[in-house]
């Protein structure tokens, strides 16, 4: 019997559709064992002598979350094989079991309400060798701290409890986006079922466990049901395990599901469990190697395949008569996309490893600009495939590292600053492309929203970082402030002063959502031809897009590449009256202006979207809003 859960009543755009939800289990990755607490999540102070030699022993923040927890923790004295699980998930699993006393029974479809999805993982050769070794570890270390605990060869409880675990557990990423470690929730959200266009998603509270919650609407919106009846089961299945929570102390990183889309009562509430950014193929083999299911959602059941997947997956084979590769014969599509993503790949991972980002940026842009010859002939990405959006994204943090390496030199000198300035100029460059494609993709596919906000944030601090540069003063000499930048304000889409910027989270209210889109896209898209010039000049794979924002022209890789032509006469810093110093000046400022106007924008935007799929009070957010207040 499948579950699932279902709005109990209409459901508005960026609402809170459960309280703050605690977990049944949880635990940190080892690699944040010594710098956070294990019992709630929480950053620890620093230590001054931190231990090698205890690599997963657990620390706390407070003698509460130490007394909670620290019985709990796997053993050490069992190290792990390669044919086991991770630390987490045992320990995840070892917590469960102290506290799940009901899961007594022979019954292992269902622990805690929750699927163990035991027999499909026990029957896959990839899980059920780590399944049953890591189902002998714990019940080793249960043995160890439980006298009770007798040894014996049945070891059905603890491997549908690691099956559980697997099945249910949620990687816990903290504000910045690092993933913590995991955690395993009630029916309340674990029934919620996966889609690739999915309603809804949702964010982590880590506080101390005597905090209070942000504000916020704390009622349940969602009700239980079978998959396949239109009966609704009403709240007791999901509440049946409060008595649980009540045992687990309330400790643990909280979870709140909130809408990203308008939810009709009765309708099936959904999150992603994978990147949706990924073209369907990827997305099928990620979700079968984690959770052992094929989706069939509306986004997957598309036939023809919908517009943003088509983008995702679509590469060129140039020396043919025919451009499109979808409609090539004798090609090994999939072969060729393994080879694209291998060596995409191995230089992204080769410069994360080694911290080379001038070999990086050189072989990323040789593949855009040139693509990659295999087996006689020459294969390129569309500029919205999924590899490209990743190379963008590497591309911008590339350069931005060479920048900051440069002015790190303890020597420097006006060549340096330059060379600095145009690295900065690049990293706001693809910034401002990706935030673009990725808008251009969530203009179709609306669940790509979080995407989009955290594209354009960068977006913004990009341009305002270049904005704000000393090294304009090499072209002249500047002296325009930031202060005087800082009192724009925008009359086209009413944007306020940028030191009362947390208004726009108050004024633009979801309702509103189609008008606040419309006016702050046509301002950005009023000003980004302005500077785009500027910010592209010398380097090619760029200079051959004529709007960063506009990607309606964009079809396949041929109508691409005849798309040359950056129109100068709308660019305010590439002009030919430049000549004169008092011209280059004006010039030079006005677009200075308009790089940080246009930064302001993204930002805000940004603002925008997070509200809409976090709340106020979320990281994104805040993040923004200090960036915006930090420029005076």
């Amino acid at each position: 019997m499948e579950m699932e859960m279902r709005a109990s009543q209409d459901i508005g755009l960026g609402q809170d559709i459960t309280p703050p939800l605690v977990p049944f289990s949880f635990s940190l990755y080892d690699s944040f064992l010594s710098s956070h607490c294990s019992s709630c999540f929480s950053p620890l102070p620093p230590s001054p002598s931190p231990s090698p030699l205890t690599p997963h022993l657990p620390h706390y923040c407070s003698p509460a979350c130490s007394s909670h927890d620290s019985h709990l923790h796997l053993s050490t004295a069992h190290p792990l094989s390669s044919d086991c699980p991770d630390y987490a998930d045992l320990r995840t699993a070892l917590r469960l079991l102290h506290f799940a006393t009901s899961a007594s029974s022979r019954c292992y479809d269902r622990v805690l309400g929750l699927l163990t999805n035991r027999d499909k993982l026990m029957s896959s050769p990839e899980f059920a060798c780590k399944i049953t070794n890591g189902a002998r570890v714990i019940a080793a270390s249960r043995r160890l701290r439980d006298v009770r605990v007798g040894e014996t060869s049945d070891l059905s409880l603890e491997e549908a409890v690691l099956c559980l675990v697997i099945t249910n557990s949620v990687e816990v990423q903290d504000s910045g986006g690092r993933s913590l470690g995991i955690a395993v929730y009630g029916p309340g959200f674990s029934w919620i079922n996966h889609s690739c266009s999915p309603n809804a998603c949702y964010r982590f509270l880590i506080l101390p466990p005597n905090a209070l919650s942000p504000p916020g609407d704390s009622k349940l919106k969602m009700v239980p049901g079978v998959a396949g009846n239109q009966e609704l089961q009403g709240e007791s299945g999901v509440c049946s395990s409060s008595g649980y929570i009540q045992g687990n102390g309330g400790y643990g990183p909280r979870l709140i599901v909130r809408s990203i889309k308008r939810i009709k009562q009765g309708e099936d509430v959904t999150v992603s469990y994978t990147d949706l950014l990924q073209p369907k193929a990827m997305r099928q083999s990620d979700l079968w190697s984690k959770y052992q299911f094929l989706c069939s959602c509306r986004r997957c059941a598309a036939s023809p395949p919908a517009y943003v997947d088509r983008a995702l997956e679509e590469i060129s084979a140039s020396k043919m008569e025919i451009s499109n590769l979808s409609s090539a014969e004798n090609i090994d599509r999939d072969k060729i996309t393994r080879k694209l993503t291998n060596y995409m790949d191995e230089t992204i991972t080769k410069y994360l490893s080694e911290g080379d980002p001038e070999s990086c940026c050189e072989k990323l842009e040789n593949v855009l600009n040139l693509g990659l010859p295999i087996e006689e002939l020459n294969f390129k990405l569309h500029p919205l495939h999924h590899l490209a959006l990743n190379s963008y994204t590497t591309l911008a943090s590339a350069y931005k590292v060479r920048s900051s390496d440069l002015l790190a030199l303890i020597l420097e000198t006006d060549k340096h600053h330059m060379e600095a300035f145009d690295m900065s100029r690049a990293s706001a460059a693809y910034s401002l492309l990706l935030a673009g494609a990725t808008h251009h993709l969530f203009c179709s596919e609306s669940s790509l929203i979080a995407s989009a906000a955290n594209y354009w944030a960068s977006a913004g601090d990009s341009l305002i970082t270049l904005a704000k540069s000393s090294s304009w003063n090499l072209f002249v000499k500047s002296r325009l402030p930031i202060s005087a930048l800082s009192k724009h304000k925008c009359f086209k889409c009413s944007l306020v002063d940028i030191f009362d910027a947390n208004l726009i989270l108050r004024q633009g209210k979801p309702t509103d959502f189609k008008n606040v889109s419309s006016k702050f896209l046509d301002c950005i898209a009023d000003m980004s031809p302005k500077i785009w010039g500027f910010l592209v000049h010398g380097i090619h794979h760029l200079e051959i897009f004529q709007d960063p924002i506009d990607f309606s022209w964009v079809g396949n890789i041929s109508g691409f590449e005849t798309h040359i032509d950056i129109d100068d006469d709308s660019n305010l810093m590439t002009k030919e009256s430049n000549s004169r110093r008092d011209e280059a000046q004006e010039y030079t400022n006005q677009g200075r202006l308009i790089l940080y106007q246009l930064g302001v924008h993204c930002l805000l935007y940004a603002a925008f979207l997070a509200d809409i799929c976090y709340g106020q009070n979320s990281y994104l957010a805040s993040h923004i809003l200090n960036i915006l207040c930090d420029v005076h």
